[in-house]
């Protein structure tokens, strides 16, 4: 099958035009809710066939559309605190084509969000019906939405036009008292935070490189957004709160003399104080407030505070605990051993030895290769082996010329090993029922008669697989080694699958100790 390179693998921009842009692409979260490449090409024509406007959750659309979305979001959630305590509506043009251009975007998304394709953790393939959606998203996010995108850009502007063209009084200060409220009632908009947490969770859901560390970046940045959010809007709130009492003379605002100072100043002055109440510093906020709505600021900037704490240390620890769960368990093991081998006072030197196989044999990572190899499929089971095993049993002349049905059948025989340095794998005149092949390492085979170094590559102890005969020299591990071995039952119980080759090898079988074979 010509595999995927784009939407689809008919299916270009080329040849489908702007509706290629709608259609699934081919990465790991689409590989891993449809399962291969053909059912995602499948899912193309699906869509295809359907012959009505919707955007796959899988799209090239889809993706950039949360990226845009995810930035004129937060760009809003840092804006809009912004203008409405510090600007006293004299944002200037360029913000108000900002926001009239956000609202005008919320707006489309809202319409958008009628035609977006939902995928859910126990489907397996994309809600694509119209009329699903409809109802999924009436019953979900449509009113939060709704609230969130109400076009109070538009009203701002509007109202703007028509008090800068009005030159009587009473008419300039009704229009003043109404531009307040409306500044006041666009704090709906910050509803629109609501979005990115959601935005963040579809960016880590349909991203191409869904891995842990991906995984892990994402709740970070998300985890300090979120805090940077709050802290913000809570300095906006210590000055915006003074502003319409009109800044009594008993306020912070007129103690630090702000009343003539930039907004970058005034900005930086309500975040310290934010910042200083939130984490219960003393410093920045000595003054007890002056009345009851001081009080309250202080009393809910200190409850933020705390909330934000706990849920940093929160996250922070399901952070930690959640990363490198492999390495956690290997440590785990290790403190049982060493409690084990204190209680049966074994010998310095022999702990010694057995914390260094646990080393060797695993890296500082517990796992099970038969647990793994029992969670994969039978073909990548294979070929997995192929990888790691498949040059080795090629070197040995009584598998050079075999059959590749053979060989494979073999390799599912197979078992990994790890020798220490100094250990003895086999011992001269001693049965043996198995036979070594080295992947890594280095060996010394010692004979009466001769002796014979063995690396990477090499094997030993074929005449006892094929006999179950003595060992005709003794070896012993050189180095730190890794082998794989075969056992005398399980080759024979491949030889009954294959009695042509048990025939061969019966008449191969020569006990010539001088032939050098262990």
């Amino acid at each position: 099958m010509e595999k995927l390179k784009g939407p689809a693998a008919r299916c270009t921009t080329a040849t489908c035009g702007w509706r290629a842009l709608l259609l699934p692409q081919l990465n790991r979260q689409s590989l891993y809710v449809y399962g291969s490449e053909m059912a995602v090409e499948q899912e193309c024509r699906r869509q295809l066939q359907s012959g009505v406007f919707v955007i796959h959750p899988f799209s090239l659309m889809r993706s950039y559309y949360i990226m845009c979305m995810m930035a004129i979001t937060f760009l809003n959630l840092i804006g809009i605190p912004m203008e409405i305590a510090f600007l006293d509506g004299n944002s200037g043009l360029a913000w108000e084509g900002f926001n009239v251009f956000s609202d005008t975007l919320f707006l489309i998304d809202v319409a958008l969000n009628f035609r977006m394709g939902i995928i859910t953790e126990d489907s397996e393939e994309a809600i694509l019906d119209i009329k699903r959606i409809r109802v999924s998203y009436l019953r979900t996010w449509f009113i939060p939405d709704v609230i969130a995108a109400f076009p109070i850009g538009y009203i701002l502007l509007f109202a703007d036009l028509h008090y800068s063209n009005d030159d009587n009084p009473s008419k300039t200060n009704k229009m003043m008292r109404i531009l307040m409220f409306v500044r006041i009632l666009s704090l709906i908009r910050l509803a629109r935070v609501s979005r990115l947490v959601r935005f963040f969770n579809e960016v880590e859901k349909v991203s191409n490189a869904n891995l842990e560390v991906v995984r892990l970046f994402f709740r970070i940045l998300s985890l300090f957004m979120m805090i940077f959010l709050l802290c913000h809007w809570n300095g906006c709130i210590q000055y915006f709160v003074p502003m319409l009492e009109e800044f009594p003379t008993d306020c912070w605002v007129r103690k630090e003399n702000l009343m003539n100072a930039t907004v970058s100043v005034k900005y930086s002055w309500g975040v310290f104080r934010a910042l200083s109440q939130m984490i219960a510093l003393s410093y920045g906020s000595m003054d007890a407030p002056t009345n009851y709505v001081e009080m309250w600021i202080v009393m809910v900037s200190m409850v933020s505070g705390c909330l934000m704490y706990t849920v940093l240390v929160a996250n922070a620890t399901t952070m930690i605990a959640n990363t490198d769960p492999a390495a956690k368990e290997y440590k785990s093991k290790m403190s049982r051993l060493e409690h084990y081998m204190t209680f049966m006072k074994l010998p310095p030197e022999l702990q010694l030895r057995i914390t260094n196989y646990y080393q060797a044999r695993y890296g500082g990572k517990w796992f099970q290769e038969k647990d793994v190899m029992e969670t994969v499929s039978s073909a990548l089971k294979e070929q997995i082996l192929m990888v790691m095993c498949s040059r080795l049993l090629r070197k040995v002349p009584m598998f050079q010329t075999r059959d590749e049905n053979f060989i494979n059948a073999v390799l599912f025989k197979l078992e990994y090993e790890v020798f220490l340095e100094g250990d003895a794998i086999v011992r001269q005149n001693v049965p043996g029922d198995r036979m070594f092949f080295i992947d890594h390492g280095q060996v010394l085979m010692e004979a009466d008669s001769y002796e014979r170094e063995l690396c990477d590559g090499d094997f030993f102890g074929e005449t006892c697989v094929l006999t179950k005969g003595k060992h005709l020299a003794t070896v012993k591990a050189l180095t730190d080694s890794q082998c794989f071995s075969l056992s005398w039952d399980d080759f024979h119980e491949v030889l009954d699958g294959f009695p042509d080759v048990k025939k061969d090898l019966e008449t191969m079988v020569e006990l010539d100790t001088e032939g050098g074979l262990v």
